[in-house]
């Protein structure tokens, strides 16, 4: 294994498994697998990047902290060269956040007197300029994210918020020495002088810049934007030879589960409703114990062949009013209970296809169906891979970050998911 992941969550380990599998252009990308939780076992013979999804972002630091320093110890154990700690393109971490007391236990586990930050992802449209982050054309806290249920993002600065949750200094590099070349870059990053280092950067070109300049290094943060470049090091230096990722297509009956509720997901709800069978779970009666999983399941199922979708995701007037009458954490708590139930009924039952969008919802989902790893395949949109189960179940997964892909997302999922290369 040369490059080992920590994601702290499960979309976000599938969106830098793709990245890191597909590469850069036709050189290709290495062979990657993506493991559900810490393993116990050795990772698959072959596998050249090993991601270790973790469901550590919005729980309490002291516990992120431990289950990242597990996860780098196998990851270590397997021969991984270096780490890489992955978290959201949209830096998803308030002022009490786990980036900043994770990216600090890692470094003093590696070793590592310097560490860049580098959450651009310019194929969704984020982008670092002077150390804030923006959303296209948006800042950070004036996009979406700054009405998330968990992690609003109210400030666009990443060094701000990168320093409210540490007591490491923290520095940035701007974007006149990203354009200067790799080379130039090192050095820039060492004249910085701070332990943790906020880089611009703004087109794909850029993150294979920083790519370049951090080979050899031994810890690095990021979004999966940057993961192509990392990738491509032990690939231009003759270490691994480069593939194309895939799996088997499957054709059986199929699931469409959302609990996000960003703007995206919201767009990409009302498009499949306007062609598909569509069900909204009733919050009101989930709360109250009214309602089960099995009701919900036999919706999926009599509609299997139309792409059934169900969805608990609300717009910002009825999240709010939700929220203030059960509580934040007791609605999130009990709807990711009640997808993963769905899910696993559902497969019990014969279900072989399940998109799902929401990172939250990706992870009680993932975690219901108990699978130990998932190999990588093709990508449907930027950041989200067909990922097929390796324990001859024959499930395939499609697991969303809630901003991510085109408003037809659902359908494509689905269609890619049936694809046998």
């Amino acid at each position: 294994m040369f490059l080992g992941v920590i994601a702290d969550d499960f979309t976000g380990a599938g969106d830098i498994a793709v990245a890191l599998a597909k590469g850069v252009g036709d050189a290709g990308g290495l062979a990657t697998v993506q493991f559900l939780g810490i393993p116990t076992d050795n990772a698959p013979v072959g596998t050249e990047a090993g991601v270790v999804a973790l469901k550590s972002r919005s729980i309490s630091s002291e516990d992120a902290v431990s289950q990242s320093l597990q996860a780098a110890e196998w990851l270590l154990s397997q021969g991984a060269e270096q780490i890489i700690f992955k978290y959201c393109s949209t830096f998803d971490s308030t002022k009490q956040g786990n980036i900043g007391p994770v990216a600090e236990a890692l470094a003093a586990r590696l070793e590592s007197t310097q560490v860049i930050f580098c959450p651009s992802f310019p194929a969704n449209g984020r982008t670092v300029y002077q150390g804030n982050l923006f959303v296209k054309d948006v800042p950070l806290s004036e996009s979406s994210m700054a009405y998330h249920p968990l992690t609003p993002m109210k400030d666009s600065d990443i060094r701000r918020v990168l320093a409210a949750q540490c007591k490491t200094a923290v520095g940035h590099v701007s974007y006149p020495h990203v354009l200067s070349g790799s080379e130039n870059l090192t050095h820039a990053i060492e004249q910085c002088h701070a332990p943790f280092v906020v880089i611009d950067a703004i087109t794909d070109d850029d993150l294979l810049t920083i790519a370049r300049s951090q080979r050899g290094v031994r810890f690095v943060t990021g979004g999966s934007g940057i993961a192509p470049g990392l990738a491509h090091n032990f690939i231009s230096d003759g270490r691994a030879q480069g593939q194309k990722p895939s799996v088997a297509g499957v054709t059986g009956p199929e699931i469409v589960l959302a609990g996000s509720c960003s703007s995206a997901t919201l767009g990409q709800i009302k498009h499949h409703k306007a062609h598909h069978p569509a069900k909204l779970i009733d919050v009101d009666a989930v709360m109250a114990g009214t309602v089960s999983a099995d009701d919900y399941v036999t919706f999926l199922l009599e509609n299997t062949g139309k792409a059934p979708l169900l969805y608990s995701s609300a717009d910002k007037a009825q999240l709010k009013r939700l929220q203030e009458q059960y509580g934040v954490e007791p609605v999130a708590t009990r709807l990711d209970e009640l997808f993963g139930e769905i899910a696993s009924k559902a497969v019990s039952l014969g279900v072989r296809r399940i998109v799902v969008a929401g990172g939250e919802t990706s992870g009680a989902v993932a975690t219901a169906l108990g699978h130990a790893s998932l190999r990588v395949g093709p990508e449907i949109d930027p950041g989200v891979p067909v990922l097929s189960a390796t324990d001859g179940s024959g499930v395939v997964l499609a697991l969303k970050s809630g901003n991510f892909g085109t408003p037809d997302f659902f359908e494509k999922a689905l269609h890619v998911m049936g694809e046998t290369p």
